[in-house]
């Protein structure tokens, strides 16, 4: 009896063990490939939007720095919403077969590399080409002959991005918390559409 007692106690040390050394072997493999994918992104971004803001005007750099402080807010939203989010309904449109409802409970339980995703990757990479994006602007407007000092400009400039970029996750993120259901699952409707039409795209291919 003790025998048996001691081999189920040493069986349950075993799995658990096992489930450590999984779930170890998980979390380096996210953070190696979330490590190669924001440096790829970091790098392609920073190249299109230094292309896009050569040679253009400046309404048009403006409305650069916008869509990106725009894109910055919106993962904002969704990594804290995800984190919010509820799994339990989703289930239960999962049973009534609704269109997205599987993606959505796919992000919830996922929620940590989401946010990681959303919040850390998609945020500090906007942060870094908004900066930049910012910096050319400045340069963009002493070279246009402005009575004004350039240290002066880049302050107005950077206090601005700054202010959207800080004002607008403050009230994304209470708008999050209190929707959070609801965004996750207009998220999931997107990506399954995305799948969809690429499913779409592939079997025409063949």
């Amino acid at each position: 009896m003790d025998d048996h007692y001691k081999h189920t106690n040493e069986a349950k040390k075993v799995k658990l063990r096992n489930h450590l050394l999984d779930s170890k072997k998980e979390k380096r493999r996210w953070i190696f490939l979330i490590t190669i994918l924001s440096f790829f992104l970091s790098a392609s971004l920073t190249f299109i939007s230094s292309r896009m803001l050569q040679g253009s005007h400046i309404l048009i750099s403006f409305t650069i720095v916008t869509i990106i402080i725009i894109i910055n807010i919106a993962f904002d939203i969704i990594g804290t919403a995800v984190t919010a989010a509820d799994e339990a309904p989703f289930h239960a449109m999962a049973s009534r077969k609704v269109y997205g409802a599987k993606r959505a409970i796919r992000l919830v339980r996922n929620a940590d590399k989401v946010s990681n995703f959303c919040n850390d990757v998609v945020g500090d990479i906007c942060g870094v080409i908004s900066g930049a994006a910012s910096a050319y602007i400045v340069l963009r407007i002493a070279s246009l002959g402005v009575r004004l000092d350039v240290a002066v400009i880049d302050i107005l400039m950077t206090g601005s991005v700054a202010a959207f970029t800080v004002g607008g996750k403050a009230l994304g993120k209470s708008i999050a918390i209190s929707e959070s259901n609801n965004i996750i699952y207009r998220v999931a409707i997107v990506i399954r559409f995305i799948e969809d039409k690429l499913k779409f795209i592939m079997l025409k291919k063949k």
